[in-house]
């Protein structure tokens, strides 16, 4: 089951009990103030991106101090602007390689704290995507890669911080529950329209095996019907 709710992360976390998620996989905002336009070159089209307004700062200690109730192990990218959040100092982070062949804005790399007993380990995996819709977008594949690399069959995932839909479609393809939010409206629409494609494009999404919810208040998942 995958379950994707329009509400704050804090809402959906304060609905399950203590350690429900076996793994929580989350990118939350990091606080550097990212910028709509960065990535693009001189010449390029326009952004087709709005203006960003939830970058300014990260999740406060209390979404953290949540995240670990609801969860035994976590992984949070990110976490290197706001280390002074995490709750305990760990040997275990993720290393993501974009693989950049030339200099531009974006970080050429990504790190993300996990709190699992082991060594830090890398990913070289190209970030380029021919369907981003989202500024900070992160790829299936990655999804898939961490998923195959930390979690066991019949665990439950989260994800606090949708976006762009990615880990939906990887958690489907590897056969994993999932419950994830996202409080931007724009942006919750846009990941439900690309859930659709993928399925229309024959990734065979089962539209009873997906539930969305539309709306802040919204607590009644609704079934989304094939098209």
């Amino acid at each position: 089951m995958i379950q994707i709710t329009n509400e704050d992360c804090m809402d959906l976390m304060a609905r399950y009990p203590d350690k429900f998620f076996q793994l929580a996989i989350v990118d939350p905002p990091y606080g550097i103030g990212v910028n709509h336009n960065m990535g693009r070159r001189r010449g390029d089209e326009p952004s087709p991106y709005k203006k960003i307004k939830w970058d300014s700062t990260p999740p406060d200690k209390k979404f953290f101090n949540e995240l670990e109730r609801v969860s035994q192990y976590r992984i949070i990218f990110g976490a290197n602007h706001f280390i002074s959040r995490m709750p305990y100092d760990s040997p275990c982070w993720i290393v993501w390689d974009k693989l950049f062949s030339e200099d531009l804005s974006f970080a050429s790399a990504e790190l993300a704290w996990t709190n699992f007993p082991k060594v830090t380990k890398q990913i070289h995996l190209s970030s380029s995507q021919p369907d981003r819709i989202h500024p900070t977008q992160k790829p299936i594949r990655l999804y898939k890669k961490l998923l195959s690399m930390y979690a066991e069959p019949g665990w439950r995932i989260l994800d606090t911080h949708i976006g762009s839909g990615s880990i939906a479609l990887a958690c489907h393809d590897l056969g994993f529950d999932l419950v994830g939010c996202e409080i931007d409206s724009e942006y919750f629409s846009a990941a439900m329209e690309r859930i659709k494609t993928y399925q229309l494009q024959g990734q065979l999404f089962n539209s009873e095996n997906i539930q969305i919810a539309g709306g802040g208040r919204s607590r009644r998942p609704i079934p989304m019907r094939a098209a």
